[in-house]
């Protein structure tokens, strides 16, 4: 039996959770979601909660039975409380600013790069040195830091770059000749 698939999914009186067929929607105060679930995967709206159960016991549908769980419990938390992604700029004269609803982030490049959020995402810059990813799909939001962070990941050697926040960059060391080395010739 699946740990995470038999755990009821409590439903909040702001959130709004339909069925029909294999397609679930779910609908709060900041928008609307929906996910096809496989047809192996019985979901049932009860009260206040959606319980999950298996038609029948084969390998695929164990692996799926939590992952259903999971995707209806993130939507109903994003569209009652939204998803974000926090991420640090590190580097001398490393910024973001945003123009309109756009990103731009001077990064050591000769340019500045520009994004575009795509829709049900926002960009906040807080102090120029942080960038905050919002929006109600987890997997969206996921997807554009993942995005955002590929343009200047953090450099092995100075840690230079945008790294998610709290996270650990292990730098290398430098050359280990040049120090104390005096020219080196006789």
């Amino acid at each position: 039996m699946s740990r995470v698939g038999i755990k009821p999914i409590p439903i909040n009186s702001q959130v709004k959770v339909t069925l029909k067929d294999n397609l679930v929607t779910v609908a709060g105060p900041l928008g609307v979601l929906s996910q096809i679930i496989n047809p192996g995967i019985k979901v049932e709206i009860k009260q206040q909660e959606v319980v999950i159960t298996r038609k029948e016991e084969n390998r695929m549908l164990k692996s799926l039975h939590g992952l259903s769980r999971s995707l209806i419990a993130n939507m109903i938390y994003g569209v009652s409380q939204g998803w974000q992604k926090r991420l640090e700029i590190q580097g001398v004269g490393y910024r973001a600013n945003l123009n309109d609803k756009n990103l731009v982030l001077s990064v050591g490049f000769s340019h500045q790069v520009e994004i575009e959020p795509p829709e049900g995402i926002e960009f906040a810059v807080n102090d120029t040195r942080e960038i905050v990813v919002s929006g109600i799909d987890k997997v969206l939001v996921g997807n554009v830091a993942a995005k955002i962070r590929k343009i200047r990941p953090p450099d092995a050697y100075k840690g230079k770059g945008i790294r998610y926040q709290g996270e650990v960059v292990k730098t290398k060391p430098g050359k280990a000749g040049k120090v104390g080395a005096a020219g080196g010739g006789a």
